[in-house]
This record gives structure tokens, C-alpha cells and sequence, in this order.
């Protein structure tokens, strides 16, 4: 899907794509993809660097896959870990907080109202908002930046 509506559209070479494989066995996949990344991306405090990422948030808080039952993988030394969605029980690929904190630039682009809470939550630094896992995402040397579209407005 991403191919399709983004990566098709764009000029990168195709061999600079590497995505995670969410149709294999999850703790192998993990372990793939981590080292695909050690090899491909520059190192920076031992973990993989992105130039960007890009983040959404859920309408619990997680981000990533990193679900608030699981913060666990905000301190990870994993690059890659599994993650287990706290409803339905699948298990998911997801980078670590280590990895998404280590990005030269990172962006949460948010759609929908029902959102809007927790966003605000986070923003302001109220209500508990550490218990949400997208609260703990602040890169180390690289741009936080929030988008947020609430019915017909953009707040960044």
C-alpha cells in the first residue's frame, strides 16, 4: 500500500526501499530487519539513523506499535522488536524508542478527532500523558514535529 500511494509517486531507487515483513514470523522478521538496517543505515549512539519518520498516533496513545502496556520497547536495546496489539493479540513489527529518538527528523502526522485528546495531553504535558507511549518520543540530535488535522483544521 505504501508503494502504491507514496513510494511509486516519488524518485528513490527502488533498492533503497526496505520494509518490514509483516506476513513472516514476527521474532525472525525482527531480527531480519535489524540487521538489514545495521548494514544499510548509518550508526549514531549504536542504533540505525533515519533521515525521516514518519509517525501517526493511536486513539490509545501508542505510536510505532509501541503500545502503553509495552513501554518496555521505549528502552529497548532491540532495533527491532515484536509487539503484541493489546485487543486483538496480533503480533507486530515495530522499531524501538531507541531507533525513533535516534531520527535526524521526526514527524507525527495525526487525522481525526478522536485524537484530539490525547494530542492535546502530550503537547501540553497534562492528564498523565507519559502513560502514552508517543509522549516519549523526542529525538536525541534530530526535529520533532507535530501536524494535526481535526475536521477542517491544521494545528502544527
Amino acid at each position: 500500500m505504501t508503494d502504491e500511494i507514496l513510494l511509486s509517486k516519488i524518485p528513490i531507487p527502488h533498492p533503497n526501499i526496505h520494509r518490514m515483513r509483516g506476513e513472516h514470523h514476527p521474532i525472525e522478521e525482527a531480527k531480519r530487519y535489524s540487521e538489514l538496517l545495521k548494514v544499510n543505515l548509518r550508526q549514531r549512539n549504536n542504533f540505525p539513523v533515519f533521515d525521516l519518520i514518519l509517525l501517526g498516533v493511536g486513539t490509545d496513545g501508542h505510536t510505532a506499535s509501541i503500545f502503553p502496556d509495552q513501554m518496555n520497547l521505549m528502552e529497548s536495546a532491540d532495533i527491532a522488536a515484536v509487539a503484541v496489539q493489546p485487543q486483538t493479540g496480533q503480533k507486530r513489527i515495530t522499531l524501538t524508542g531507541k531507533v525513533l529518538n535516534n531520527g535526524e527528523r521526526v514527524f507525527f502526522l495525526i487525522t481525526g478527532d478522536d485524537k484530539h485528546k490525547i494530542v492535546t495531553d502530550i503537547l501540553e504535558k497534562k492528564n498523565g500523558y507519559q502513560k502514552y507511549p508517543a509522549a516519549h518520543i523526542q529525538p536525541v540530535d534530530g526535529i520533532l514535529k507535530w501536524n494535526m488535522s481535526i475536521g477542517d483544521k491544521i494545528r502544527n
